[in-house]
């Protein structure tokens, strides 16, 4: 039995079940060994495609030919596609005839139900769909399960009122929403302006600047001495994810000894840890490491690793190489194959720097943590906003789907003689 609403639902109205109202079909993957399955027109839908717009009519990924059909569910126009493997409950509608994966339950859309309510029914659903799926590492919600999430099922011209009330509200709301966005963009860019008039000395100078090279003060992945740890204590560990993009912060992670002692980056406190990968170096993942267990870190090879000499401070690295402008010279110079780039050592090395005194060095940074405050006071309110407006849209949708959204219309015909059309409609399509 599924789960009731705890809501009385208005007069009029029905709840059922997902499987009762539509047909449910779970993706599936063509072979790769067959390449005239893929690199046509149709697209194949991954849940990657899903929550970004909300009709799908080409996908980033592979597409299907006519084939590539044949073993891939062909879906019709107005399907809507929800997420079973992961983060369950993601959503889009097919603009045109498609596919999709075996991580994807298609609801195929029938004359009875408004797709566009069915579309956005799911979010009302996110809840029952996790605490249904599967107890593992990754939730799962199969189609058999899915079949049985509930469904609130209004008269078909309420459908279509709530549909129109919910697209008028959430486009006001989209409205602001692109302000905040464009806001928290423009904070972005004051922060690297501020960087730029650091490093142009506009912020702070007193005395002529030092010309010389990065190898001259920083010494690149330097040797790293590590004191006597026992193989079962706690060390600091910094994987790839574990930095945070431009902000200078980082979730360290404490593991054994023994794990990473072999086959890892090492660094010791102020440190300045520098992402060489594509995409992370593009991102801005760096960080000065501090606090570090026994003095000393353990991380990803995939980090340059950027030690002072004494002339120049960890925070003035930092600052430096966060630079949109330093990243965008040294996605220039990366090597290896795509997807796999990275900036060279050497190339580190070389960087031309102007570097004021120390004494210089510790107002400049002042000046920009002090300027840096405001913008991230100022962020604050603009993403509590953006947060506010997500729960308005929440709050619609709970009132569209409780009936308190649209007035009912009692010449509507009632959702109970929908659901006699449909079932007795797929009656006859199965006896075909």
């Amino acid at each position: 039995m599924y789960d009731k609403c705890d809501n009385k639902l208005p007069q009029g109205w029905v709840e059922c079940q997902l499987g009762e109202v539509f047909e449910i079909v779970t993706g599936k993957t063509p072979p790769k060994k067959y390449p005239e399955y893929f690199n046509g027109d149709i697209p194949f839908v991954k849940p990657g495609d899903l929550d970004k717009e909300i009709y799908i009519t080409q996908t980033e990924g592979d597409s299907l030919t006519v084939e590539g059909l044949k073993y891939a569910p062909n879906l019709p126009k107005n399907t809507v596609l929800v997420s079973c493997i992961g983060n369950l409950g993601k959503k889009a509608i097919l603009g045109i005839i498609g596919s999709c994966n075996q991580q994807i339950n298609a609801i195929i859309p029938n004359s009875y139900i408004e797709n566009k309510y069915t579309y956005f029914y799911i979010d009302k659903i996110v809840p029952w769909l996790e605490a249904n799926a599967s107890a593992t590492t990754v939730k799962i919600l199969n189609k058999g399960k899915f079949e049985q999430a509930p469904f609130i099922l209004p008269p078909l011209n309420e459908q279509k009122r709530i549909v129109e009330k919910i697209e008028s509200e959430f486009a006001k709301i989209d409205e602001g929403l692109e302000h905040l966005k464009n806001a928290k963009e423009q904070i972005k860019q004051y922060r690297q302006s501020v960087l730029k008039s650091a490093f142009d000395g506009k912020l702070y100078k007193t005395s002529e600047w030092l010309n010389t090279v990065f190898e001259n003060i920083i010494d690149v992945n330097p040797k790293t001495d590590i004191p006597t740890i026992d193989l079962k204590n706690l060390v600091s560990f910094l994987p790839m994810p574990s930095v945070y993009a431009e902000t200078n912060k980082y979730d360290e992670e404490l593991i054994q000894y023994e794990k990473v002692k072999k086959g890892y980056t090492k660094f010791q406190n102020q440190d300045v840890l520098f992402a060489k990968i594509t995409p992370c170096m593009e991102n801005g993942k760096t960080c000065i490491v501090n606090n570090l267990q026994f003095g000393v870190g353990f991380g990803s090879t995939e980090f340059h690793v950027l030690r002072s000499l004494g002339k120049i401070l960890p925070e003035f690295i930092f600052y430096f190489v966060v630079q949109k402008s330093f990243r965008k010279q040294a996605q220039n110079v990366m090597t290896g194959a795509v997807g796999q780039r990275r900036v060279p050592a050497d190339y580190l090395k070389n960087i031309k720097i102007n570097l004021p005194t120390l004494e210089e060095q510790k107002r400049i940074v002042e000046e920009i943590k002090k300027r840096f405050t405001v913008a991230d006071e100022v962020e604050k309110v603009v993403e509590d906003n953006i947060e506010k407006a997500k729960q308005l849209k929440q709050s619609i949708l709970k009132k569209a789907f409780e009936g308190r959204l649209v007035p009912q219309d009692p010449t509507d015909e009632p959702a109970t003689k929908l659901l006699e059309k449909i079932k007795q409609e797929r009656k006859e399509n199965d006896r075909k």
